[in-house]
């Protein structure tokens, strides 16, 4: 477990918050700008000294007040990856790489060449940070982080300063540290699709106090959450295994609930866990089964709940089979429908509308 608890208080900001999170995961940090997402993590890390701290690391106390216990920031084993790299210019990839090796006070759980591998870096080893794109350059301060052998990693915003293309270059790198390596992450992100495409954990921060932590599949269903994000970002997080994957269309067939989705994804390993991102204005609702029509997907579920958003339209959650899928649809297609709790529905997918990623499945406590 990594069980935080903290206060920290400044002129103009209060920052109060307790949480705890199983680990191996990645517990992550979203709120609105200004919600101490970032003085959490430097509470964490011993960057910043708290006014009164209990924090906890699977069992071992980085900071007690109460007690006068605060482990220094070096023998804290932690690694921090920070939103600009900051790489030493005057030093190449390796030797950035090198120094993170030569901070390491631990016996070696990763070493060089399999962080080397394992971030695609091989062709960059003798580049200095100029020559190198943003992508590569939060892939190199991710492999420095993990070469002083962490017992936790933190990072902030780390592809905040990076545009969509190069944020998709880094995402399946971050992915393979997740699903390879048992090292536990705090991560912070102002892009709520990363939230969903990474996180086991989520803990939703507004000015400076926790609103609520839980499971991210549970989160996502969670008003508090729905009105931060906005109508666009709302959805579902699903977990489910790979049943087929078709590699000739690029399609994979995965359970969920007591159901199949067809997802057009690159890769697919049958019998694998699988992450689906499922946003709610993607899923039509129908109140008896439909054919004829190009959408691949058809979920048997029952409404569970119906209420209006901030925005005009409303929310419907649907139980198809022990998983939760978000609709958003009008007013008056909630009228028509005639839509109650306890209503049998299908929800229509298009399979080129789901984002299958590859993930293990969350923690167990």
């Amino acid at each position: 477990m990594l069980e935080v608890s903290v206060l920290k208080t400044r002129p103009a900001f209060r920052l109060e918050a307790t949480f705890a999170a199983a680990t191996p995961g990645v517990i992550a940090l979203f709120g609105r700008s200004g919600s101490g997402k970032t003085t959490l993590v430097n509470l964490i890390s011993g960057l910043l000294r708290a006014d009164r701290a209990e924090i906890r690391c699977d069992g071992e106390v980085l900071a007690d007040t109460r007690a006068g216990t605060a482990v220094p920031v070096e023998r804290r084993r932690i690694g921090y990856v920070f939103q600009d790299a900051r790489l030493f210019p005057h030093l190449s990839v390796a030797g950035n790489l090198r120094y993170g090796e030569k901070r390491a006070r631990w016996p070696a759980v990763i070493g060089f060449e399999e962080v080397v591998g394992l971030l695609g870096l091989d062709a960059l080893l003798a580049r200095k940070p100029r020559e190198l794109s943003g992508g590569e350059r939060a892939r190199v301060a991710l492999g420095r982080a993990l070469l002083s052998q962490p017992r936790l990693l933190l990072l902030d915003e780390p592809l905040a300063s990076l545009d969509l293309a190069r944020r998709e270059e880094v995402l399946p790198y971050l992915e393979a540290l997740i699903e390879r390596l048992s090292i536990p992450m705090v991560y912070v992100s102002h892009q709520f699709d990363e939230v969903l495409r990474l996180a086991t954990h989520l803990v939703l921060l507004e000015a400076g106090r926790v609103l609520a932590q839980g499971p991210v599949q549970q989160m996502c269903l969670r008003p508090e959450l729905q009105s931060i994000v906005g109508p666009d970002q709302v959805g579902a997080v699903l977990e489910g295994v790979v049943t087929d994957f078709d590699p000739r269309h690029g399609s994979a067939q995965l359970a969920v609930g007591s159901g199949s989705v067809q997802l057009s994804v690159r890769e697919a390993t049958i019998g694998a866990p699988m992450r689906l991102q499922l946003l709610a204005r993607d899923v039509i609702l129908a109140t008896a089964p439909v054919a004829g029509l190009s959408v691949r997907n058809s979920l048997a579920g029952t409404v569970l709940t119906i209420r209006d958003d901030d925005y005009g339209a409303v929310l419907v959650s649907c139980d198809v089979g022990g998983a939760t899928v978000l609709a958003r649809i009008t007013q008056d297609a909630r009228h028509t429908l005639k839509l109650r709790t306890g209503d049998a529905v299908w929800a229509l997918i298009k399979a080129v509308a789901t984002r299958g990623h590859a993930f293990p499945l969350a923690p167990r406590v």
